[in-house]
C-alpha cells in the first residue's frame, strides 16, 4: 500500500526523470569562454577576458574581470554589451590599459584599480592593436592601420548636374587585394605608433609602404621599439620573409637587425635589456615549417638559435623574470602546453590543456602570462568545457581551475564522452591519434551511426578540447570520430611535411584506417557511415567519396575543388602556390589536376551537400559552386547551402554555428542517419 502511494505521488517518475538534459543547438548562444589572461606583475591578481554572446544581436562580446590568483574576489571590471579586451597592467601594478568598442569605436582606455575610475585616452579612426606599456610607465605603442589615399588613374568628363553616375570603378595593382573577413583590402599600411598615458593624441613612428606585424617590445630605457616588418622589395611574392627592427622613438629612425630568407618575429626584450628572444625559421618553401627559438643582442650581434631539443613549432614567448629563460607555448600529440626553457635550451613543461577559446571544433587555441615572480595564468578546456581561467606555478605544483565559467550551463546537460584512440595507417604503418565521441547514455551493445569529421588547415590539429559542433553531433545520437591524420601539426615537422606537395594523398588511407579501427570496437552500424570537414576537411571530404561509397552521405564544408583555380582565386596567391605546389599551375597542370577532388567527381555516388560561406575568400564560393554543378552533372544527390554574410570563418557569428551543425544532420538524417 505504501509502495503504491509512493509511486503516485512521484517519487519514482521524479527518479526516472532526473536524467539531465543533452547539449542543444541554443545552448550555443549561452557558452562562455576566457582569454587572454594577464597577470599582475606582483602575481597576486589576474585580470581576464570573459567572452559571452547575445542571442538577440547574434553577436559575440566580451568584458573584463579580475581574480586573485587564490581563486577568491573574482568580479567584473567591465560590463555591458560591447567588447573589452586585450587587458594589459601597467609596470606599477595600479592600471590596467584595455581597448572597448563601448562608444562604436575601438579606443584605448586606462583603469585605476584603486577607485575603478576609467579614462578613455585615444579617439583613435582605426582600431589599436599590439599594447605594449614602456617600462616607465609613461608611454604606450601599439600598432595601427594607416589608410592612404586612393587616387584614379584617369580623369572621367565633368558630370551634369543632377546626374546619377556609376560608383568610380577600383583601380587594383596588388598582388594581394583581397583578405578573407576583410573584402577588397583598403589602400594603407599598419604602422607603429606610441601614446601617452596620460591620453593625447598618438605619435606615428613608422612610415613608408610597409606593415609592422603583431608583437612590439621596448628597450628597458624606452629608447627604442622592437617590431617586425617584411620590407623587401619582393614582399608580394616572399610573404613570410619578414625581419626584426629596432625603431628610434625620438626620431623614428628605423634599423634592420636580422638578415635571412625567412621569418624573423615576435620580438621580445629581455629582463636587463641586453637580450632579444625571437621566434622564427630559415625558409625551405615547405608546406610546414616550425618556428625555432632565438636570442640576439640587442644591437642585432650574436644570433644564435637556443635548441629546446623539441620537433614541435614554439609560440607565444616571455622572458622570466630573472632572465634566465623564456616560457612558450607548443601543441604536441593534440594537447597544448606551456613550457619553459633556460638559454641553453634545457626545458620542462609546466602546464597542460592549454586551449577552449575557439567554441566550434577543437582546435588548438588558448594563451597564457606569467608575472615576474612566476605566477602563471593559462586557459585550460577539457572535452566537456569550454576555456576556464587556470593558475599554476614556475616552481611546479599549485595547478587549479579559478572560474567554472560554463558550470550553470554544461553542469545541468549530459554530454558526449570522448576517449583517445591511437590506429595504424593502412598506406604505411604510421600511427594515427584520434578521438572518439560517444552520444550521451551510450550503450555499447547497441548499434550507432558514425560521422567521420576531418580537420582543416591542413597544417593544423584537433585535440582532447572542447567543441560545441562534436557535442550537438553527439546529442543527436552519433558517435563521432575526428582525428590527425598525417599533415597535422604537433607530431614533429616530418609527419607535417608527409602531405607536402602531396595533398590530399595517403592521409585518406590513416582517416579510413581511423573509421575501421572504431567499427572494430563493435558499436558502429556499417550501413550508417558518414563523412564531414570543412576547409582542408573539406577537401579531404571530397576527395575521399571520390575513391569510396562506404559513406552514405557526405557534406562538405568550404572546400577547394579545383586547386589551379584555387590558386589563382583565393586570398593569398603570393603564397598558396610557393608554398603548397612546385610552381605556377599553368607550369604543373598535371600535378594540380592529379591533387583536385574535381579530377575524382566522376566516380562519386554518395549523396553529398555543400556549405560555404558566400564571403569566403579563402576558400570561395566559385569550388563549392564548381563541385555542385558537377555532381548535378553526374546525376549524384546534392545540395548547396549557401551563408549570407559568412567568411571562412563561418561560426564567427553564434547562429551561423548553429545552422552548418543543423544543415549537416538533416542531410544525414535524410539518408538513415537516426533509423533505428
Amino acid at each position: 500500500m505504501k509502495k503504491s502511494l509512493l509511486l503516485l505521488a512521484g517519487i519514482l517518475p521524479l527518479f526516472v526523470f532526473s536524467q539531465k538534459p543533452k547539449f542543444t543547438s541554443s545552448d550555443v548562444f549561452d557558452l562562455e569562454y576566457v582569454s587572454t589572461p594577464n597577470v599582475a606583475p606582483d602575481g597576486n591578481k589576474i585580470v581576464y577576458v570573459r567572452n559571452f554572446k547575445d542571442i538577440m544581436t547574434d553577436n559575440n562580446h566580451s568584458n573584463l574581470w579580475i581574480i586573485n590568483k587564490d581563486g577568491s574576489g573574482n568580479y567584473p571590471l567591465t560590463t555591458g554589451n560591447q567588447n573589452d579586451h586585450s587587458p594589459l597592467w601597467s609596470p606599477d601594478g595600479q592600471q590596467i590599459l584595455y581597448v572597448s568598442n563601448k562608444d562604436g569605436r575601438s579606443q584605448l582606455y586606462l583603469m585605476w584599480l584603486s577607485n575603478r575610475s576609467v579614462t578613455k585616452l585615444s579617439n583613435l579612426q582605426q582600431g589599436p592593436s599590439s599594447l605594449t606599456w614602456s617600462p616607465n610607465g609613461r608611454w604606450i605603442g601599439f600598432t595601427m592601420f594607416v589608410p592612404e589615399t586612393s587616387t584614379s588613374k584617369i580623369t572621367m568628363p565633368a558630370k551634369p548636374e543632377g546626374a546619377v553616375w556609376n560608383s568610380s570603378p577600383k583601380y587594383i595593382d596588388e598582388v594581394k587585394y583581397r583578405g578573407d573577413g576583410m573584402g577588397f583590402i583598403k589602400k594603407g599600411h599598419r604602422q607603429v605608433f606610441i601614446l601617452s598615458s596620460d591620453g593625447g593624441t598618438p605619435r606615428q613612428l613608422t612610415t613608408g609602404p610597409y606593415d609592422y606585424s603583431e608583437g612590439l617590445s621596448w628597450s628597458r630605457d624606452g629608447k627604442y621599439l622592437y617590431a617586425s616588418s617584411n620590407q623587401n622589395a619582393d614582399k608580394d611574392f616572399e610573404p613570410l620573409n619578414t625581419d626584426i627592427f629596432s625603431i628610434d622613438v625620438s626620431t623614428g629612425s628605423v634599423k634592420k637587425l636580422t638578415d635571412r630568407k625567412g621569418p624573423d618575429a615576435s620580438p621580445a626584450v629581455s629582463p636587463d635589456g641586453s637580450k632579444i628572444a625571437y621566434l622564427g625559421f630559415a625558409d625551405k618553401y615547405l608546406g610546414y615549417q616550425q618556428n625555432r627559438l632565438y636570442i640576439m643582442n640587442v644591437d642585432g650581434s650574436g644570433s644564435r638559435e637556443i635548441d629546446t631539443k623539441l620537433d614541435r613549432s614554439i609560440d607565444n614567448i616571455r622572458w622570466s623574470g630573472d632572465g634566465k629563460g623564456i616560457f612558450f607555448q607548443y601543441d604536441d600529440q593534440g594537447n597544448t602546453k606551456v613550457a619553459w626553457t633556460d638559454l641553453s635550451g634545457k626545458n620542462r613543461v609546466l602546464a597542460q590543456n592549454v586551449g577552449g577559446t575557439t567554441l566550434g571544433r577543437p582546435y588548438s587555441s588558448g594563451d597564457f602570462h606569467v608575472s615576474s615572480n612566476g605566477t602563471i595564468a593559462y586557459t585550460q578546456t577539457t572535452p566537456e568545457r569550454p576555456s576556464d581561467l587556470a593558475v599554476t606555478t614556475f616552481k611546479g605544483g599549485g595547478d587549479k581551475r579559478l572560474t567554472a565559467l560554463n558550470e550553470d550551463l554544461l553542469g545541468a546537460r549530459e554530454l558526449g564522452k570522448v576517449e583517445e584512440v591511437w590506429f595504424t595507417s593502412g598506406h604505411d604503418g604510421k600511427k594515427i591519434q584520434g578521438w572518439i565521441c560517444t552520444p550521451p547514455g551510450f550503450d555499447p551493445s547497441k548499434k550507432y551511426p558514425l560521422i567521420l569529421e576531418i580537420h582543416g588547415g591542413p597544417f593544423a590539429n584537433y585535440g582532447d578540447r572542447f567543441s560545441a559542433e562534436i557535442q550537438l553531433y553527439a546529442a543527436a545520437g552519433y558517435v563521432t570520430l575526428y582525428t590527425n591524420p598525417r599533415g597535422s601539426t604537433s607530431y614533429g615537422a616530418d609527419f607535417g611535411n608527409l602531405i607536402h606537395h602531396n595533398y590530399p594523398g595517403e592521409d585518406y588511407d590513416d582517416l579510413m584506417a581511423g573509421v575501421d579501427e572504431v567499427i572494430k570496437k563493435g558499436y558502429i552500424d556499417e550501413e550508417r557511415l558518414y563523412i564531414t570537414g570543412g576547409s582542408g576537411g573539406g577537401v579531404l571530404t571530397a576527395w575521399s567519396v571520390g575513391k569510396t561509397d562506404r559513406f552514405r552521405a557526405a557534406v562538405v564544408a568550404k572546400p577547394v575543388i579545383n586547386w589551379y583555380s584555387f590558386v589563382l582565386h583565393a586570398d593569398n596567391p603570393g603564397y598558396f602556390a610557393k608554398y603548397w605546389f612546385p610552381g605556377n599551375p599553368w607550369d604543373h597542370q598535371d600535378h594540380y589536376m592529379k591533387r583536385s577532388p574535381i579530377s575524382l567527381v566522376g566516380n562519386v555516388k554518395t549523396p553529398t551537400m555543400l556549405l560555404t560561406g558566400e564571403a569566403d575568400l579563402r576558400t570561395p564560393m566559385s569550388e563549392t559552386e564548381q563541385y555542385y554543378a558537377a555532381l548535378k552533372l553526374n546525376n549524384v544527390p546534392s545540395a548547396m547551402v549557401r551563408i549570407p554574410g559568412a567568411g571562412h570563418g563561418i561560426a564567427t557569428r553564434p547562429s551561423n554555428l548553429i545552422a552548418k551543425v543543423l544543415h549537416i544532420l538533416k542531410w544525414f538524417e535524410e539518408y538513415g542517419g537516426l533509423e533505428e
